[in-house]
């Protein structure tokens, strides 16, 4: 399983900070969509050229201009690039053989899909490489939690294919990590603690 830090509340000199703090036991580094709005690609065209051997995730979630927005965030080193499971076929598809074509891969988030089984089937059909359930910030203000998804999710492809994000934190990461999906987000519980290294260190080793 690997552990990716999504970072949301940052700008780029901030996040550079945020990824040296914590680059040892992170897997993946996560430029968040907000991060991405504010500051544009530039956080993940210096993070991938400060730290190469990160795996960079570029938050785009792109619903129009599949080739032309993947191949922007590809050009700026981009490891993994998202799409929004609601896009067109034709978008997705788009996307897909962007990434595939330049060695890199997609992941599609589900945030507020309502049938998720149907859904991944589709993504999987279309050569998605990581489907993941998503819980937003906002529906996290209701009590929401992505678990039901997770399980809804892992019923229909395997665990290799699978991500999860929304809220989790050092407390709950072992339940989710009982379920063994291929990756394992958190945003504000690691990016915003008071010692990210030590937070980190402690969600990855509980991964172990």
């Amino acid at each position: 399983m690997k552990l990716q830090m999504a970072i949301d509340m940052a700008d780029t000199n901030e996040a550079l900070i945020l990824t040296e703090q914590v680059a040892k036991w992170v897997d993946i580094i996560e430029i968040g969509t907000p991060v991405i709005m504010r500051c544009g690609l530039e956080p993940v065209r210096r993070i991938k050229k400060s730290f190469p051997g990160l795996t960079v995730l570029a938050d785009t979630k792109i619903v129009d201009g599949g080739a032309l927005e993947c191949g922007d965030a590809v050009a700026a080193g981009a490891d993994i690039v998202t799409v929004l499971a609601l896009a067109d076929e034709t978008t997705i598809g788009e996307v897909v053989k962007t990434a595939h074509e330049n060695g890199r891969k997609v992941m599609a988030d589900l945030i507020t899909v309502s049938d998720i089984a149907a859904a991944a089937k589709r993504l999987r059909d279309l050569e998605v490489d990581y489907i993941c359930v998503h819980t937003g910030v906002d529906a996290q203000k209701s009590g929401r939690t992505p678990m039901s998804d997770l399980k809804t999710l892992l019923s229909v492809i395997p665990p290799e294919q699978a991500a999860v994000a929304g809220g989790i934190c050092p407390d709950t990461l072992p339940d989710y990590a009982a379920l063994k999906p291929a990756i394992i987000i958190a945003g504000s519980a690691l990016a915003g603690a008071e010692a990210p290294e030590e937070t980190a260190r402690k969600m990855k080793e509980a991964l172990r």
